[in-house]
Order: C-alpha cells, then structure tokens, then sequence
C-alpha cells in the first residue's frame, strides 16, 4: 500500500528533522570550541554544555539511516553508494569528534588539547557539511540512470545541490550551536555567543533559504511553509538581540522545520530524483521495501519511539541549569603510579 511508504517517508524526514536540530547545536558548539573563549576554563564550560547529551542526540543519526535502509531500500542503495566517498569522510569526521570528547580531558599539555581541540572543530564541521550536502543532494537530484544507478563516475555527486546543502547545514549548526550556548551557560560565554549569533544568524542561513525557496518551483502552495520559516528565522533573530534565548532557540528548529518540510514535500513522491530524466527518479513506490516489512516496523516504532522521546525529554530535563566557569573544577592530574 502506497499509504504506508508515504507513512515511512514522513517518519524519515522527521527523524533527519530531529537529527539536525538536536546534534545541530552538539556540530555548532564543537565548531566553535578553538574560536568562541581562550581560556581552558571557558572551553570546558562548552564541553560540559553538551557532554551529557551529545551521544544521544547522534542516535538521531543512525536511527534516520537505518529507517532509510529498512524502509527504501532501493533509495537506500542509490544514495549511499553514489556518495560512497562523502559518507565514508562523514564517518571519519564522526569518529575524529567523538574520540576527541573523550580523549581531550586525558592529556595536560598544551600541544595534546590543542589537537583535540581542532580534532573536535573538523570533525563537527565536517559532519555538519556532508550532512547538509547529502539532504540537498536526496531532494535536488543525481545523475541517475534506469537502474538506479549514478553516472558520471565517483566524483558526480560533487555539484552546486552539495554546496548549498553542505554551506546551509554548516551555518544551521553554528548558528545553532551559539543560541544553544547562550540558553545553557552564564557570564561572558553568553554574552559572547548571543553577540556572535546576532551577526551571523541571517547571513549564514541564505544558502538554506535558497534550498527552501527552490520547492515552490515544483509546488507553488509551498510558499506557505517558506514564509513560515522565514519568519520563524526573523523571529530567532528579533530574540536573540532581546536576549531570550529560549524563544530564539525554538523558533529557530521552528525554522529548520518548516524549510525541511517544504523541501520534501516538494520532492515528494520522489525519494531520489534523477537529473537525467524524470521517468528514472525512484518514487515511495519504487525504492519502497514490501508491505509487510513496512507494517511491521511502524508497529515496533509506534511503541519504541515515545519511549525514547520521553527518555530524552527526562534527561534534558536533568540538566536544564546554565553553566558558567566558576562552576567548572581546576583540572588535575593523575600520579604515574596511579595511571601505570
């Protein structure tokens, strides 16, 4: 039945939803790691921000992928194997941040924090881009032929969809991450990032505008969710400049929302559209697994799925309290015994 495939295209599109806006801000605050404070102190104060979420925020990530696989596997197939060489760099950048989260508090020089450091900015910003990039790319199209199959060779997913995806998501996240650190820490460190997300808030979300506005080319009532999320977006940054950082917060997922919405709705009912020719797009129909397998993992999700929502709601609740640097520890060190 296409009613279930059109089920399990929205629940995809929500978990990427999900996954953007609640690792968005873990890639941001990772970005700004070596630039926001010069202090180790400050630096810790980011790392603590997100230390007791960030792991569960990436699960979004692998959800979302593992719903594609399961789901439409044909759409699956296509787009993972056509941007072998970005996902593969994308995994990379993955491990590069989460080794760095655990590994930089391990070492006392100067030298071994400042690599994790920049291990921990690369790895977000790199994340943060193919992520982006490859969005774009699964609702503006590749070379596709009859099979399903990219022409062109392995560099053909390289184009101006990737660019603007991978531009508009690296600006999502900083953006993101710096309304995400005015809404949890106190003193400078807010002061600092509700400074720098007033200046970059607007010029930093054009590329995602420009991905957002080209669905009403395909259907003219998406100007509707376009408007909204210009709006939502005036709105973040009016709160920003007022300093309500919850409002600003929220109405910039508002944002991020409403712009996925309309990309996809536009796309929709292609999974993957083809820049060849139009008749060789895999639809919810074609790229789609059978009936049975759809129905049964939208039974195990209808039951799983609010347990984890409510799980994360708990433990964000657990740690709603800003942070600042007095509350950070000095850092100390482990005797040689001890550590031998």
């Amino acid at each position: 039945m296409e009613i279930l495939a059109t089920i399990w295209f929205v629940l995809i599109v929500v978990l990427w939803m999900g996954y953007l806006f609640l690792d968005g801000f873990d890639l941001g605050v990772g970005m700004l790691l070596p630039f926001l404070v010069r202090s180790e102190r400050g630096k810790r104060v980011l790392l603590n921000t997100i230390g007791p979420v960030w792991d569960g925020n990436e699960v979004w990530l692998i959800t979302a992928a593992g719903a594609m696989f399961a789901a439409f596997p044909h759409w699956y197939a296509s787009l993972f194997s056509a941007l072998y060489i970005p996902l593969t760099l994308c995994l990379l950048f993955l491990i590069f941040r989460a080794v760095s989260i655990e590994y930089r508090g391990k070492g006392h020089t100067q030298a071994w924090k400042s690599f994790w450091t920049w291990a921990m900015a690369i790895g977000s910003a790199g994340t943060a881009f193919c992520v982006g990039a490859m969005l774009a790319i699964t609702t503006l199209g590749l070379p596709l032929n009859a099979h399903g199959d990219i022409v062109g060779g392995a560099f053909a997913w390289a184009s101006w969809p990737a660019l603007l995806g991978g531009l508009g998501g690296l600006g999502y996240a900083l953006v993101h991450g710096l309304v995400f650190l005015g809404l949890k820490t106190e003193g400078d460190i807010r002061a600092r990032a509700r400074s720098w997300a007033g200046r970059i808030m607007l010029p930093a979300a054009v590329p995602f505008l420009i991905w957002f506005a080209l669905s009403i080319t395909q259907r003219t009532w998406l100007v509707v969710p376009v408007l909204l999320a210009v709006i939502a977006l005036i709105g973040a940054f009016l709160a920003v400049r007022a300093g309500a950082e919850k409002r600003a917060f929220a109405l910039h997922g508002i944002y991020l929302v409403a712009g996925l919405g309309s990309v996809f709705a536009g796309a929709f009912p292609n999974v993957l559209p083809s820049t060849l020719d139009p008749a060789d797009s895999l639809t919810i129909e074609t790229a789609s697994s059978s009936d049975y397998t759809l129905t049964v993992m939208l039974i195990v999700t209808v039951v799983i799925l609010p347990v984890i929502i409510a799980y994360q709601i708990f433990s964000y609740r657990q740690f709603l309290v800003r942070i600042a640097e007095t509350h950070i520890p000095e850092a100390h060190k482990v005797p040689v015994a001890i550590r031998s």
